[in-house]
């Protein structure tokens, strides 16, 4: 059984959000939720500013507070076999212990919904428009669904699933595929020959508050020394 994880190459990282728009493609995310995202910092003054952007998505902890905090049983939020920590929504309650234990703010609360829906791609604007409650949904990717609600419901956390759904048919998260600087990298890490731990044994790497111990499974290497 793999075990997965990503790495991200700052420095290759053009900052471009591709991995953002592909994510909510390729998972039906909706507005003001972010399963891949985005840190930014500015420091310094002019004309010494100094500009940071950390890619950022759920980080599949070895040591996952989300499934410590979890209160039902059988757990909402949990880890398979391959790493990935998943989201059963049936078991869901909304209680948003997940959320709040989360030290990488990465679970979001979906309080909206969207309204249910089947075959929308057919028929014409009106009929759609009337089918879905007066809720038209410009594009849905029916892949989601394979392993996870392609809509998910209202009062209930999400997050990314390094796109499990792709994993399962041997494919790389989405965001992974739409990267355009390649700076994404994603594999098994307990395969000593794969990329991602050939990566991890020749850089070094850093991960995002190793403070929290948690054990992130995402990884940034060449990260640049902000010097002042």
């Amino acid at each position: 059984m793999a075990k997965y994880g990503m790495v991200i190459d700052l420095q290759k990282c053009a900052g471009c959000a591709a991995c953002s728009i592909a994510c909510k493609n390729e998972n039906n995310v909706p507005d003001g939720i972010f399963w891949s995202h985005y840190i930014t910092e500015t420091r310094g003054e002019f004309p010494k500013i100094t500009y940071t952007y950390i890619s950022t998505l759920c980080n599949h902890c070895d040591v996952a507070p989300c499934v410590d905090a979890c209160p039902v049983d059988p757990k909402a939020m949990y880890k398979q076999d391959d790493g990935i920590t998943m989201h059963d929504e049936d078991s869901c309650i909304g209680c948003r212990a997940c959320e709040n234990a989360c030290p990488y703010g990465v679970i979001y609360y979906n309080e909206r919904g969207v309204a249910p829906f089947e075959n929308w791609q057919s028929g014409e604007a009106a009929a759609l428009t009337e089918k879905v409650g007066g809720t038209v949904i410009p594009y849905y990717n029916p892949d989601r669904a394979i392993t996870y609600a392609g809509i998910r419901r209202e009062n209930k956390v999400e997050k990314c699933t390094f796109c499990d759904h792709r994993v399962i048919n041997g494919e790389s998260p989405y965001c992974v595929v739409a990267c355009p600087a390649d700076a994404r990298i994603f594999g098994d890490l307990d395969d000593p020959n794969s990329e991602i731990s050939q990566l991890l044994s020749s850089n070094d790497s850093t991960v995002l508050l190793p403070e929290a111990g948690t054990q992130p499974n995402v990884y940034y290497i060449h990260r640049f020394d902000v010097k002042e």
